[in-house]
């Protein structure tokens, strides 16, 4: 590694470049104090126009909080992403977290009421009855999200040592220290649950993947709709029936230019027959040619299940249903975008270092997460976090799980779980960390089913009309039967399995481990 030969000082600091597929990000470090001098980017005039907001949302109080009329969610998020100086970073993360301690009575109090009903239906407390909906004891579903945890923990500990470490290369041992948990603030996300966005730090090889997929959608001349007969296609070539005319008149594909609209992607079954629609703001690129995949996967499933009663109207478990669109977006792979004719050559699967790197930062970077926010309120349903160890316990857990910490001292009093959505919310969220589970056995039984033999990552089932009769029989199933019967049915397994992911990531894996030898791994 290049610091290994340079290191700065503050009359001689180190330059830093870091540049991702828009920007590039510059910055002064002097090694010898482990603290960043000073730092640029082209994206400087956008971050100090919101930082500005963020610090005096109504032009008049400098000490003004994020609950300012001002300042919008997706632009601190945007900040998270896109901020490369440690101070800044604290203080945006800083200023969301703290808003979040005023609904720590309400929460508190909501948690006394939910517990007085569940107890009502005969559970010990919520967190029971939310555990009790997968077919097993409470006890039992927790021993299994533990032992699903346990597989795919090694690679996510790889992971972390790698990205800590060029973490601590970019920002110095202050803003880092070695074999510590690291920030929070510093993995480009207000929760630290997905890592893409430093992707300009921690990859290596190239950053993006080996196709241009947004060039190639110009290229061929896609555009929003075409982007979507496309995916619709996808299925077609599995064996399943074209979307309905209803779908083309009534799902939002492009954002109206009359109204302001919601444009977080969503599938809607809104007669719980025929009448399935997107509501999307589509553009032309990578990211929403993968995101209308996953969409249709929705629609589709919904489809599948509308014979069943309408209690049986659902995925198997709560996971179900997000790994089934995930599970298609997975098999958009350089072979699929060359039997469509969007690219003319397949590039070698040498080439893919990055692309696993980047996905990796998500998809990998969330499971203990996503094991995280219902672990702690289970505990706290449980009795065993207290209102007056909310803070302590959130913090404990996710070192444990995450090996992160707050950028700085957290206060006692503080709520900083209510920053989630989630938690406040009342939203379970262990279906999430099934879903990133279930996905790849998905995808990975497809793939055992087209008889695939090369790179997991590399494989692409469509066209397989078996694939899709399996599929479908699983999705007609809906909630009706136990799920592990729905997971048999297409993956001839009843239990739920991490080594999809293990295998899926073997090549990112070996090549963690040799650029982490040497390394001081853990926390």
């Amino acid at each position: 590694r290049l610091r290994k030969k340079v290191s700065g000082s503050a009359e001689r600091p180190r330059l830093v470049v870091n540049r991702s597929a828009r920007h590039i990000h510059v910055q002064l470090v002097d090694d010898l104090d482990g603290v960043t001098l000073a730092a640029a980017s082209s994206i400087e005039a956008d971050v100090r126009a919101a930082l500005t907001r963020i610090r005096n949302p109504d032009g008049k109080n400098p000490d003004a909080d994020l609950s300012g009329a001002g300042v919008r969610q997706d632009e601190t998020e945007l900040l998270m992403r896109q901020l490369r100086n440690p101070a800044q970073l604290a203080e945006v993360w800083t200023k969301w977290n703290d808003y979040a301690a005023q609904m720590k009575g309400d929460y508190a109090r909501m948690v006394e009421l939910g517990n007085e009903g569940a107890r009502e239906l005969g559970y010990a407390d919520l967190g029971a009855l939310w555990r009790s909906g997968y077919d097993m004891t409470p006890e039992e579903f927790e021993a299994e999200v533990d032992r699903l945890w346990g597989q795919v923990k090694p690679l996510y500990d790889q992971l972390h040592c790698y990205v800590r470490a060029e973490l601590n290369e970019t920002y110095g041992d202050a803003a880092v220290p070695p074999g510590e948990p690291i920030r929070a603030d510093l993995l480009g996300n207000m929760w630290a649950q997905e890592w893409g966005s430093i992707s300009d730090i921690v990859s290596f090889g190239p950053a993006g993947a080996s196709v241009d997929l947004d060039a190639a959608l110009k290229a061929k001349g896609y555009d929003e709709v075409k982007m979507v007969k496309t995916g619709e296609a996808f299925f077609s070539s599995l064996g399943f029936d074209p979307l309905p005319e209803t779908f083309w008149k009534r799902s939002q594909i492009v954002k109206p230019r009359d109204r302001e609209v919601v444009c977080h992607a969503s599938a809607w079954d809104v007669d719980l027959k025929d009448d399935i629609r997107i509501k999307m703001c589509t553009t032309v690129g990578a990211e929403d040619f993968v995101t209308i995949h996953h969409e249709l996967g929705h629609n589709y499933y919904q489809r599948a299940y509308k014979d069943q009663p309408v209690l049986f109207q659902n995925g198997a478990n709560d996971g179900f249903h997000e790994a089934i669109g995930d599970m298609i977006a997975l098999s958009i792979t350089p072979e699929y975008l060359k039997q469509i004719g969007l690219i003319d050559a397949v590039p070698p699967a040498t080439e893919d270092m990055g692309l696993l790197m980047r996905q990796a930062l998500d998809k990998i970077a969330f499971l203990p997460f996503g094991l995280v926010v219902d672990k702690y309120r289970w505990n706290v349903f449980s009795g065993e976090i207290t209102p007056e160890t909310y803070n302590e316990g959130w913090w404990a857990l996710r070192t444990q799980y995450q090996g992160i910490a707050p950028p700085v001292a957290r206060a006692p009093g503080g709520f900083d779980a209510g920053a989630k959505y989630h938690v406040p919310g009342n939203v379970p969220y262990t279906r999430y960390f099934l879903a990133r589970i279930l996905q790849f056995q998905f995808y990975k039984a497809a793939c055992d089913q087209v008889g695939w033999k090369g790179p997991l990552h590399r494989c692409s089932f469509y066209g397989s009309k078996e694939v899709g009769k399996r599929l479908n029989a699983m999705l007609e199933m809906g909630a009706s039967k136990p799920w592990p019967d729905a997971l048999e049915a297409f993956t001839g397994t009843r239990q739920m399995d991490g080594s999809a992911i293990v295998s899926y990531f073997a090549p990112l894996m070996d090549e963690l481990k040799k650029q982490n030898a040497g390394k001081q791994c853990g926390w």
